[in-house]
């Protein structure tokens, strides 16, 4: 009773922070979640410092965007390695401020392309373990779904931080999506942009923001709608029965209290509804309800997601100290409807359902730079979280020969769970000397949910810059991740003894945490003020790999482990500017290999359970090539854009010891001002996806925890039309 009391007051503070009424929602389900940020010190940079040796230099970002710098000396990336983003490099994608923010990691190096069910990308082949940070403040983990959460329109900048992370970044460990939200101008603006084209696509966005006086506003919103909202299972130029329609929203609210002290409000929503494509010509595999036969191009599966998270966060900025506190919530549900009959008649079973969690939780950091050259850190987070899983299936029961009869009945399994997770750090920042630095610390972490477990981790890097254009770093890290909650609960496997459902295999040992030893080392040249390169090399070791996994008609994923696993990966990278013209490539070379399921072992079927058992394999999202490149040129007020993603191909077959085939996706923008409305500027933007109309496979409906087909977009026209205002 103790705990869940705690539960409610935590969740009240939580909820007060939105105007969205929760109470009803949160009856039905809690998912698993991560929450925007607040943002530090954004009107104004901080006081310059009395010994501005001891400050590292700033990322790009941050040398553009004072809150940036701010969050910079208050969490900065020492020792990692970072591929940073401004607003005008999102802007000079083929899609600009269309582009959703998974297609933007993508052209960062090490991102490998997925399938909306597969999770849209993986870092450096990790599956999810991915954290986004919003104004220095950790998003919890959502339900997972497939819906892009975060608006492009409200990102002022944001980096891409992988390798051996500082003892401040924790938990969710593979890469740091660190985004700072754009800051309102000195004068109000506004835009209001429609975008459409093919595959029936229609969206209407607005962006605005203010300053006046203490205070400053931003928001940003979008509604979209079209005919391709996941990937399609077959090679057609459009699916069948993929209808998406979605909302999103960001705003943002902060108010200076003195030149010190601010005070910040950020909140974002997200919903979606989503038919699922169906592939035409399937062979029914049961009988169900005296039915023999259907027809799968007729199929009517659904799935709806939403997300809303809220931040409300007071920074200090003064002399030699910088703190944050933050109290951020966030809730999330997923909903798979399925269609009761054609899904017996192909599947032998009909599952409705429903995923949901609610999060609240408070972060806090700060820093204080001494003299010697010392930066002390020190910093904590712990929340609560409510998750609720719940699964109405209709199945068949099987005879004395395993034969399923036309007899079906239902099952209702249900696991609901509050957990709680909690972290502390401390870390020394040594300038050394002017051209040397070396970071050090701790971290604690302690989770409590369906498994109990700790571990303290040892962090520590060196930042060496033997010439002003060269920077080297390396850096070791101990890693702990949790299993995220909602992807974590144990099933009641005796309800589905002998029937349609029985696994093959009759254990679910609990999901564990993954510990992982993380190497990472690289350097950076620049070789003259418009063109840069970088080296990176890694090497992980984990015990207890955490992945997940689509088994079974709905589109949501459960988490396993394997008991060992190595990752290890080469990334190049290069970057070019000079005036109008700026241009990137990335390429990555990488392997995960693993061995033996060590939870939720009845996912698999027993041929690949045993051969896992005595042999590592590839897990199914690894990749072995992944590359990524563009450019962009400014000639007589025409804006010209390019970028193409390439893979090698993710994994599939028996114990995925095949591959798709490789492919390359190139794209193409057009923009320029074409006059004033008002007297202020009308602008318009032509994009090509896919130009060459290459028909390639994400996944071939083969591979661990792979359940359909799934293909890239066939070739699209695009046109935007922006006023502002």
């Amino acid at each position: 009773m103790k705990s869940r009391k705690a539960w409610r007051l935590l969740s009240l503070a939580g909820v007060g922070l939105t105007s969205c009424n929760w109470a009803a929602s949160a009856q039905e389900a809690l998912p698993t979640i991560e929450v925007g940020s607040a943002s530090s010190d954004m009107a104004k940079p901080a006081p310059a410092e009395p010994a501005p040796a001891q400050t590292p230099p700033p990322t790009p970002a941050a040398a553009s965007d004072p809150r940036a710098a701010a969050l910079e000396r208050l969490l900065p990336k020492e020792g990692a390695n970072v591929y940073a983003l401004d607003r005008k490099d999102i802007e000079s994608l083929p899609q600009g401020n269309e582009t959703p923010l998974d297609k933007i990691l993508l052209q960062a190096p090490g991102v490998t392309q997925d399938s909306a069910a597969g999770g849209n990308l993986h870092v450096r082949n990790e599956h999810a373990n991915l954290q986004y940070r919003v104004n220095g403040v950790m998003l919890p983990d959502g339900v997972a779904g497939f819906g892009q959460v975060m608006e492009t329109g409200f990102i002022g900048s944001m980096s891409l931080v992988t390798g051996a992370l500082p003892a401040q970044y924790g938990l969710r460990t593979a890469g740091l999506v660190d985004i700072v939200s754009r800051e309102a101008p000195a004068a109000p603006y506004g835009s209001v942009t429609a975008y459409g084209g093919s595959h029936g696509t229609g969206q209407g966005a607005f962006e605005y923001g203010a300053k006046s006086g203490q205070w400053e506003v931003f928001a940003a919103g979008r509604l979209t709608q079209n005919n391709l909202g996941i990937e399609n299972p077959t090679p057609s130029h459009e699916a069948i029965h993929d209808l998406t329609q979605q909302g999103k929203f960001f705003g943002y609210a902060s108010y200076a209290i003195d030149g010190a002290n601010r005070l910040t409000f950020l909140t974002g929503t997200s919903v979606a509804n989503f038919q699922i494509p169906n592939s035409p010509g399937q062979a029914p595999q049961f009988s169900a309800f005296g039915i023999g036969w259907f027809n799968s191009a007729k199929l009517n599966e659904t799935q709806v997601e939403r997300n809303f998270y809220n931040v409300m966060a007071a920074t200090h900025s003064a002399g030699d100290v910088d703190a944050q506190l933050s109290l951020f919530s966030r809730y999330s549900t997923v909903h798979f409807l399925p269609d009761q009959i054609g899904d017996m008649v192909f599947n032998g079973v009909a599952s409705n359902v429903y995923r949901a969690s609610l999060v609240n939780g408070l972060q806090g950091d700060g820093a204080w730079r001494r003299d010697g050259g010392h930066t002390l850190r020190a910093g904590f987070v712990v929340s609560g979280e409510r998750t609720r899983n719940v699964s109405s299936s209709s199945l068949e029961p099987l005879d004395g020969d395993g034969n399923p009869i036309d007899a079906p009945f239902g099952v209702y399994d249900l696991a609901a769970k509050t957990g709680w997770t909690a972290g502390v750090y401390a870390q020394d920042e040594w300038k050394i000397r002017d051209n040397l630095t070396l970071n050090g610390g701790l971290r604690f972490d302690q989770m409590w949910q369906y498994v109990d477990a700790n571990q303290l981790s040892p962090r520590a890097s060196i930042l060496f810059k033997p010439e002003e254009d060269t920077t080297f770093h390396v850096g070791y890290a101990r890693y702990f991740t949790p299993p995220p909650q909602a992807l974590a609960s144990p099933p009641n496997l005796a309800l589905y003894n002998n029937t349609t459902q029985q696994p093959g295999i009759a254990l679910s040992g609990a999901v564990r945490p993954e510990r992982a030893d993380y190497f990472d080392g690289g350097v950076t040249q620049k070789f003259s003020r418009e063109f840069e390169a970088g080296l990176d090399v890694y090497n992980k070791r984990a015990k207890n790999l955490l992945d997940d996994g689509q088994f079974g008609q709905a589109l949501v994923q459960t988490a396993f482990n394997y008991d060992r696993a190595y990752n290890t990966g080469v990334e190049f990278k290069a970057k070019y500017e000079s005036g109008d013209l700026r241009a990137y490539a990335n390429l990555a070379w990488a392997r995960q290999r693993a061995r033996f399921v060590s939870s939720n072992q009845f996912l698999f079927d027993p041929d690949e359970y045993a051969y896992i058992a005595s042999h590592y394999i590839y897990t199914d999202h690894a990749q072995t090539w992944s590359g990524s490149a563009g450019a962009s040129y400014v000639l007589s007020g025409v804006r010209a854009s390019a970028d193409l993603v390439f893979g090698s191909g993710l994994r599939a077959g028996f114990a995925n010891t095949a591959h798709v085939s490789p492919y390359t996706q190139v794209n193409l923008g057009l923009s320029r001002e074409i006059g004033a409305v008002f007297g202020k500027p009308l602008s318009i933007r032509f994009d090509v996806i896919n130009l060459f109309d290459h028909a390639y496979q994400l996944r071939d409906g083969t591979g661990i925890g792979v359940f359909a087909p799934q293909y890239g977009p066939r070739r699209g026209f695009f046109v935007a039309l922006k006023q502002e205002f």
